[in-house]
């Protein structure tokens, strides 16, 4: 297996304070919950780049470096079948969708390798393919672990190359619900986004990342928070948090862009809350609609009387 072919990828440059490091206790240093020797395998089997070339373990790193690091399984670790539940929105024997409750990561990932959606599908669909060395069979869009509402995934080989072209070349509409902390900004916004210079774990809109758009519509508004519609017309990580703490109205509970101290909530109030597509087979045209989850639907009744049922639909 390539590089190429992983799915998690980190990639950070070397500060002044990191130099002359080895690049092993280095990478145990920036990613604590993993341990020195599964970087050496990462390092052994090349899945640590240093300016695009791969590297020894006990090289020493130095100021300007860029590193790459993919992330994968090791031989001792393999997926699972997990008897979780799943509470399925739409199935048939070539997708299905799934309404994703908050707290659930969605495929293994270092410092959860267990109790994800992936382990959960591999048990609900039995004959579920599995390309080699894959940890994310069937997985086409990811939702972060506290976003909850509305995940596709496939069931066969040609869905899921279908489902892939599909969000890649923005042909399935998304829509999200969010309850954020002030108002923002109405309408189309245009704002670039990629990795943040300073704080690794995080993504911000700056000039050289890539372009992100977000049509954002405000539904409701209590003079503390609102209540907002966004269609993500392109799908950056983060792309929504990141573009609402941009409109300084970042999302309600998010612990990394936003504020958790206000109004006593658990997690961020992100919800996926529509997905319109065309079937990859039948062709038919799909509208699935994820429920409202309890916490955010008993602060909207709460703090936004007047608001119709009309208003999110």
């Amino acid at each position: 297996m390539s590089a190429s072919e992983q799915i998690d990828t980190n990639s950070f440059t070397i500060t002044a304070d990191e130099e002359e490091k080895r690049i092993d206790k280095l990478l145990t240093e920036r990613f604590e919950s993993k341990s020195r020797t599964y970087f050496q395998f990462l390092i052994e089997e090349g899945y640590v780049l240093v300016n695009g070339k791969k590297i020894k373990k006990r090289n020493m790193v130095k100021e300007g470096d860029e590193v790459e690091i993919f992330f994968c399984l090791t031989p001792e670790i393999s997926l699972e079948p997990e008897d979780i539940p799943l509470d399925i929105l739409y199935e048939d024997d070539h997708l299905i969708a799934v309404n994703k409750p908050p707290g659930m990561v969605v495929h293994p990932a270092p410092g959860n390798w267990s109790k994800t959606f992936v382990n959960a599908l591999l048990s609900h669909c039995k004959n579920l393919i599995i390309a080699e060395d894959n940890i994310r069979p069937g997985i086409v869009h990811r939702l972060d672990k506290d976003t909850s509402g509305i995940l596709l995934a496939a069931k066969s080989t040609l869905a899921h190359q279908r489902l892939i072209s599909a969000f890649s070349e923005r042909r399935i509409q998304k829509k999200y619900l969010a309850i954020t902390l002030g108002k923002p900004q109405n309408g189309l916004l245009s704002a670039p986004i990629g990795r943040h210079p300073k704080k690794r774990k995080e993504m911000t809109v700056i000039d050289t990342g890539k372009e992100a758009i977000s049509d954002i519509q405000i539904l409701a508004y209590n003079e503390k928070i609102a209540l907002v519609l966004i269609k993500p017309k392109t799908g950056r990580t983060h792309q929504i948090r990141v573009h609402l703490k941009h409109l300084n109205a970042p999302v309600l509970g998010d612990a990394v862009y936003g504020n958790t101290s206000s109004f006593d909530v658990k997690r961020q109030l992100l919800h996926a809350f529509r997905l319109e597509f065309e079937h990859p087979i039948t062709k038919d045209k799909m509208e699935l609609v994820a429920p409202i989850p309890d916490d955010m639907k008993e602060l909207i009744s709460t703090q936004f009387h007047s608001l119709s049922k009309n208003n999110v639909e």
